[in-house]
C-alpha cells in the first residue's frame, strides 16, 4: 500500500498498549508513517476487549475489537510476537534495525530484561529514536509503579479543579470525560518524536525520550498552575465558570443550556447589546475583564436572569450574529453530525475486512503539499504478521 503524508518515509515500531503511546502511534500513522503494532499472541492489546460496544461484523455479530481499540489504532499493521521466546525477541530486534522510532510503555526496566532497552537497540541501529512512556518516568520514587489516566487525573490535581463546587448540588471532584492525560501524553510523545527526527536529520544521531504521564499532567495545568504559583492561592473547583475570563460559563435558558465564552471587552459590549442591556458594558464593575472577574457574582445574577427569558436557539442566533462565541451543549452524536464537522470530512468510513466498513474520526491535520490518506483501518490481531515477517526475510516458526 502506497503511503502518503509528510512521514511516509518513516517506520515506527509500536510496542505499546492501552491509550497514551498508541495515540502517538496513530497520529504518526495518520501522518504517513508505517506503524507496526506488536501484540501478544491470542490476546493482543488490552483495549481490544474493553467493551462493549464492539465492532459488528457483516452479519451483525460482535467482533473481538472494542470501540476503545478502534479509536487509537487506525493506520497500523499488526504482528503478534511472543516476547517470552528467543525467536520473539529476535523478531523485535530485526524490526528495530529497520525502524526509525520505537514506542513502548512497559514498566521501567521491563524491556531491558529482554535485551530490548534503548542501549540494546541503539547498538544495532544508532539512529533509533526510542520513546518510553510510563506513569512516572524512569527516575524518582514512583518509577516502578503502574498508572492509569484516572489515577493521574486525581494525583495531578485535575480533579480538584474539575466539577461543581462542593457547596452546590452535585459538587465534588470529577474526572474529565475523556482520558485526557493519556491523550496529552500521546501528543507530547509525537512532539518529542518530531523534534528528535529534525535533530537526527542534522546530526545523524538518534535519541531516547523519557516521558511520564504525571509530568505531562503537571505541564498542562497551564494557567491554573501559574495562577497558584504567582498568587499562592490553591485553585478550586468552580463548575463551568472560567477562573480568569468572564463571562464564560454555562447558563440556563428557557428550554436548555447555553455555553457562553465572551473572550474580551469588545465582545462583552456586543454581548450586553444582544441582551438588550447595553448599560452593563458601561457599568464600572464590568467594563474590563478584571472588573468582571472580581465582581462575578453580581454579573452572573444579571446574565442568568436575562438568558432565562429566552430559548437556546434564539440566543445562539442573536449572539452568533454579533460575533459573540457561544454554543448549545451538544451530545457526542450532535457534535459528530454538525454540518461543520461534515464539511471538514472529520468522520469517514474506512474499509474493514470483517465489518465491511468501520467509522473513524480522522486526523484534523490538513496538508496542502503532502495530503493525508485514510485507507488502513485498525488492524485485526496479527493481520499483517506474515507480510511483515516476509519483509524481514523471516518465516513464522
Amino acid at each position: 500500500m502506497t503511503r502518503t503524508g509528510p512521514l511516509s518515509h518513516v517506520r515506527v515500531l509500536d510496542l505499546s498498549r492501552i491509550m497514551a503511546a498508541p495515540w502517538a502511534g496513530q497520529i504518526l500513522a495518520d501522518l504517513g508513517a508505517d506503524v507496526i503494532k506488536v501484540e501478544r499472541p491470542g490476546a493482543g492489546d488490552d483495549t481490544r476487549s474493553w467493551g462493549p460496544p464492539f465492532l459488528q461484523d457483516r452479519d451483525g455479530n460482535d467482533t473481538t475489537d472494542a470501540g476503545y481499540f478502534l479509536s487509537v489504532n487506525r493506520g497500523k499493521r499488526s504482528i503478534t510476537v511472543d516476547l517470552g521466546t528467543a525467536e520473539g525477541v529476535e523478531t523485535i530486534r530485526a524490526l528495530a534495525a529497520k525502524s526509525d522510532i520505537v514506542l513502548e510503555n512497559y514498566k521501567a526496566g521491563t524491556l531491558a530484561r529482554f535485551g530490548l532497552a534503548y542501549e540494546d537497540l541503539r547498538r544495532i541501529n544508532p539512529g533509533i529514536i526510542y520513546v518510553s512512556v510510563t506513569g512516572f518516568g524512569q527516575t524518582g520514587p514512583r518509577r516502578s509503579q503502574a498508572a492509569y489516566d484516572f489515577m493521574i487525573q486525581a494525583m495531578g490535581g485535575l480533579m480538584s479543579i474539575t466539577g461543581e463546587r462542593d457547596d452546590k448540588p452535585g459538587g465534588g471532584p470529577q474526572k474529565v470525560g475523556l482520558p485526557i492525560v493519556d491523550l496529552m501524553t500521546g501528543m507530547y510523545a509525537c512532539v518529542g518524536v518530531l523534534a528528535a527526527l529534525a535533530r537526527r536529520n542534522e546530526s545523524g544521531e538518534g535519541d531516547y525520550i523519557d516521558l511520564a504521564m504525571l509530568d505531562v499532567h503537571a505541564a498542562f495545568l497551564a494557567n491554573q498552575a501559574m495562577n497558584y504559583l504567582i498568587s499562592g492561592r490553591t485553585p478550586r473547583r468552580s463548575g463551568n465558570s472560567h477562573p480568569n475570563i468572564q463571562p464564560q460559563d454555562v447558563y440556563r435558558c428557557r428550554d436548555g443550556h447555553i455555553a457562553l465564552a465572551v473572550g474580551n471587552d469588545g465582545q462583552f459590549v456586543k454581548f450586553a447589546e444582544a441582551l438588550d442591556l447595553p448599560e452593563l458594558a458601561a457599568d464600572p464593575r464590568f467594563v474590563k475583564n478584571a472588573d468582571r472577574v472580581r465582581n462575578l457574582p453580581a454579573l452572573v445574577d444579571v446574565i442568568a436572569s436575562a438568558l432565562a427569558e429566552g430559548d437556546v436557539a434564539d440566543w445562539v442566533g442573536k449572539l452568533d450574529a454579533v460575533g459573540v462565541p457561544c454554543s448549545p451543549i451538544n451530545s457526542v452524536a450532535a457534535a459528530l453530525s454538525d454540518p461543520q464537522i461534515a464539511a471538514r470530512r472529520m468522520v469517514r468510513d474506512l474499509p474493514h475486512p470483517v465489518a465491511g466498513t468501520v467509522p473513524q474520526v480522522v486526523s484534523p491535520l490538513n496538508f496542502a503539499n503532502a495530503p493525508l490518506s485514510f485507507d488502513r483501518p485498525p488492524p485485526l490481531l496479527g493481520e499483517h504478521s506474515e507480510e511483515i515477517l516476509a519483509e524481514l526475510g523471516r518465516a513464522r516458526g
